[in-house]
């Protein structure tokens, strides 16, 4: 097992917690009752080099100013302004921060000025430790799927209280592996649990039923913020967001049909409104391609570290039955273009691990609606038939062959999307496909949501059930326990990756220690 030095790194991040945590609660004084206000905290996200993201979000027309210092007493403030905020953006503003010294603790605080007045709100705090450019130590964590299945902000049991295990951690960063929202998700007042247990909800106009106008989407948002756990710890933690379905509807695809809770039936039309609510909301920096709604991209962090951040959901052909056997568009998940991009990036990385962050995972046959063998609809890769690739197998086997000619080594899929934890090897002996080299799958979730499965095997890409941890009963409440992250360590000096799946508290419930080849 790794054991982490709990020296520089830990000593500043705690520092920083302490100067933190004032500025979570901003003192609203009746003399400046009319300054602006800060609504839903801070974030800060998507690290790259000397650079990091900061975002946060006003109650008016405004300019977010940002300062900050490798010291928490502001000594010696680099001040950075942002666009106008206003009702175009729903009052969100987001600076990149620049020229941040190499593997320090960088304290910030952000305050809005009145775009009438010039006058400041108060100020709210946050940190972060940019990028290192040597070998060092790493921990981050990953999960995905908030607020599902209506389990909201639930007072009873302290909010949202897996994102308080994990800012615990300490880690050096944040993957969200998707359904950051549940926008086909209401959030009732109360909901039947287990035994008979209520559950109670803190409940918004905006999360009274399903998303469909851009002001609904980003009530979505909104909600997730108003939990004290979430704040904090987007205030400590930097982030790297990806999306899935969830942040559209159920399932979506260019083939689906919308149900009766939808006035609109042009998915084309919800997923617009969702994905500039979702890019408004992120704490990333906006990519130059795709008219700046690009979400897949490569963070680097460090000689040690690459992160391949994927997007399965904007360019994926119709949800169907899978089985293809030709490609074409209608196979496409990731689609040819984003393809190709993770081809040279994987075969030009430097870094000695290659992170694939995934919307979904590779070899879990997950059905939309009910399916039998050739009938029905596939959401994710596998189709359940074991045999040679096809449909959209096809994609992942035509990667998998590549990554394998040319010799890239030390890759590492993680995931979330089901609803529970688990552990998959893949290996050619087990395979209906030969043409690649193993390798691992680790999946986390769900954050606060209802928790499911385990959903079954494909043997396309030969993948063994190494661990697994889910419900004794599907949709089953945060009460029982079964909401899952991941942590990953990487040790600076010998390179060894440890994954541990850990619960809602904390709790390691399985690790796995890879080496570098």
């Amino acid at each position: 097992m790794i054991s982490f030095d709990p020296s520089r790194r830990r000593i500043l991040q705690v520092a920083g917690a302490s100067l933190v945590l004032p500025g979570l609660a901003p003192a609203v004084l009746a003399s400046v009752k009319d300054r602006p206000q800060l609504t839903d905290g801070v974030q800060s996200g998507d690290l790259l080099g000397d650079k990091a993201m900061v975002w946060s979000r006003c109650d008016r027309p405004a300019r977010m100013v940002v300062e900050w210092d490798t010291r928490s007493v502001f000594s010696n403030p680099r001040r950075l302004v942002s666009a106008l905020a206003d009702a175009r953006t729903d009052f969100t503003a987001r600076v990149e921060l620049t020229g941040l010294p190499v593997d320090q603790a960088i304290f910030y605080r952000v305050q809005f000025e009145d775009a009438q007045s010039g006058v400041a709100s108060e100020p709210w705090f946050g940190h972060l430790r940019s990028a290192p450019s040597q070998r060092r130590d790493i921990r981050f964590v990953w999960s995905g799927d908030t607020v599902g299945q209506g389990f909201g902000i639930n007072p009873d049991i302290g909010g949202m209280r897996i994102y308080e295990a994990m800012r615990l951690r300490l880690p050096d960063f944040f993957i969200h592996s998707g359904d950051t929202i549940y926008a086909d998700g209401p959030v009732p007042e109360t909901l039947t649990t287990e035994n008979g247990r209520i559950w109670r909800n803190i409940t918004t106009e905006a999360k009274s039923k399903v998303a469909e106008t851009l002001a609904d989407y980003r009530g979505a948002y909104r909600y997730n913020l108003m939990d004290e756990n979430v704040r904090r710890f987007n205030a400590e933690v930097p982030q790297i967001w990806q999306w899935d379905d969830h942040e559209v509807t159920n399932n979506w695809s260019p083939s689906k049909q919308l149900d009766s809770r939808y006035h609109t039936k042009d998915i084309n039309a919800l997923v617009g409104n969702a994905r500039q609510a979702w890019l408004e909301y992120s704490p990333m920096r906006r990519q130059q391609a795709d008219n700046g709604g690009r979400i897949y991209r490569k963070l680097s962090y460090g000689p040690m570290l690459d992160i391949f951040v994927l997007d399965m959901r904007s360019y994926r052909g119709p949800n169907d039955a899978n089985l293809a056997e030709k490609p074409s568009a209608d196979t496409a998940f990731m689609g040819p273009a984003q393809v190709e991009w993770l081809k040279a990036g994987l075969k030009n990385s430097q870094a000695q691990w290659k992170v694939i962050a995934a919307d979904m995972p590779i070899g879990l046959g997950v059905p939309d609606g009910e399916v039998s063998p050739g009938v029905g609809r596939w959401e994710a890769i596998a189709n359940a038939d074991n045999g040679a690739p096809k449909g959209r197998e096809l994609e992942m086997a035509d990667l998998l062959g590549f990554l394998r000619q040319h010799k890239v080594a030390n890759t590492v899929w993680l995931t979330a999307d089901v609803h529970y934890c688990a552990a998959h090897h893949y290996h050619p002996e087990r395979a209906a496909f030969l043409d690649f080299e193993p390798f691992w799958e680790f999946v986390a979730g769900p954050l606060n949501a209802g928790s499911f499965g385990p959903n079954p095997l494909d043997g396309t890409f030969g993948p063994e059930v190494v661990f697994q941890k889910a419900p004794p009963a599907q949709n089953t409440s945060p009460f029982a326990g079964y909401q899952f992250f991941g942590e990953v360590q990487i040790e600076g000096q010998s390179g060894e990756m440890t994954v541990q799946l850990r619960d809602l508290d904390g709790v390691v419930v399985f690790e796995q220690h890879l080496q570098p080849v």
